[in-house]
């Protein structure tokens, strides 16, 4: 049977974590999910109620390919109220996701054997659609010093097409100051290297703002999508922002590799918009657990951490504890109740001396986690001694 070379990609490693933690559920096992990044809240309420209406008066059938105009003009008013943008509607592209969003990207940027550079620790799922798309992912390894950012530094000698930077990233929470992300702008620019800013999670901040992209450049193509700040991930719902010459290029493609986004998530992603109330309560929650884990997981032993400015993640150093943050994480999940992700999803080199932690899920389930943590560490201390 044959098999593809492309199609040879690496394994979510977090999805395995999530399988992991089911099989134990099922046997009865009570597990405490930091694994996975997805918020503990469900959609907005308006944004169920209007679908609700929606199923009893439309078909929800297909819709135009690069989504709802109503809903591309309530993304529009989202860049105006957050970041202070006049942006043109056009320019926005309703996706399946983020994950859609990067494939048409990809796929409208770059032919096969680019190179596209990424830094890391970073998002999996950049590395292993390139490479599905017959691209070459660059990794390009951050410091601390940097808050695991890149900097143009970086791509000093670095042959690249394009570059993909995410602020908050993903797994650390860290930002990119309006400075240092117009530097990495600049310096693409330059080299005539394609720029695309995931900003998954912005909204989820706890102190300044994240910077977009958009604010600094129109030749950009800008990430974003309702999983996160708008607690929909099921729904599959993105968008992207991409330069006004590329529209029609982007359309092609959606109509035939799409069609069209998901007609019911739609229509609950326009409602989803004006949920700010609800919206900023689910943000205070994730603030008051991101303090209790900066407060609780160095009292288990994990206080090498990254600062985390964004999203709901702690990226944690553990080459003190191990080197192989695979065995740590399933010990974790198996002795402890406990399931996180080992850093290697994130750094294929020194992820083995890392873990992410999440914090989006509800306020006690983080207290019983970082007890469930602090007491097993400290067993595994005495254990050892």
């Amino acid at each position: 049977m044959r098999n593809s070379r492309r199609g040879q990609v690496d394994p979510f490693i977090v999805m395995d974590v999530v399988e992991a933690a089911r099989l134990l559920e099922e046997q009865g096992r009570s597990i405490i999910h930091m694994e996975v990044g997805q918020p503990g809240s469900p959609a907005p309420a308006l944004a169920r109620a209007a679908l609700a209406r929606a199923m009893d008066s439309q078909p929800l059938g297909y819709t135009v390919a690069l989504g709802l105009p109503a809903l591309r003009q309530g993304i529009a008013r989202l860049y105006a109220r957050w970041y202070g943008i006049d942006l043109n509607p056009d320019r926005v592209i309703v996706t399946a996701g983020s994950s859609g969003a990067f494939l048409l990207a990809f796929t409208a940027l770059f032919d096969a054997g680019d190179r596209v550079g990424l830094g890391e620790p970073g998002y999996p799922s950049y590395r292993q659609i390139l490479r599905a798309l017959s691209l070459v992912p660059v990794g390009l390894p951050t410091r601390a010093e940097n808050r695991l950012q890149p900097v143009p530094a970086d791509l000093q000698g670095v042959d690249l097409q394009g570059l993909i930077v995410a602020s908050p990233g993903n797994p650390s929470g860290t930002m990119l100051s309006r400075d240092a992300l117009a530097a990495l702008i600049a310096e693409a620019r330059s080299r005539d290297i394609a720029f695309i800013s995931d900003e998954i999670y912005h909204g989820l901040h706890y102190a300044d703002r994240a910077v977009s992209a958009l604010e600094i450049s129109d030749e950009v193509w800008v990430v974003n999508s309702f999983s996160k700040y708008f607690s929909m991930t099921g729904w599959r719902i993105g968008w992207m922002v991409v330069p006004e010459g590329q529209i029609r290029t982007v359309e092609r493609l959606a109509q035939n590799l799409f069609i069209c986004p998901p007609h019911a998530s739609q229509v609950a992603a326009l409602a989803a918009l004006d949920a700010v109330d609800e919206l900023e309560a689910n943000r205070a929650v994730y603030a008051e657990n991101r303090r209790l884990m900066l407060e609780g997981l160095p009292r288990a032993g994990f206080s090498r951490i990254a600062p985390p400015d964004g999203a709901f993640y702690i990226y944690a150093d553990v080459s003190d504890l191990t080197d192989d943050s695979l065995a740590l994480s399933r010990e974790l999940l198996h002795e402890a109740g406990v399931a996180v992700t080992p850093g290697l999803d994130f750094d294929p080199v020194r992820g083995a001396r890392t873990l992410r932690f999440s914090y989006a899920r509800a306020t006690p389930d983080i207290i019983e986690g970082l007890a469930r943590l602090q007491r097993h560490m400290a067993g595994r201390g005495d254990r050892r001694r």
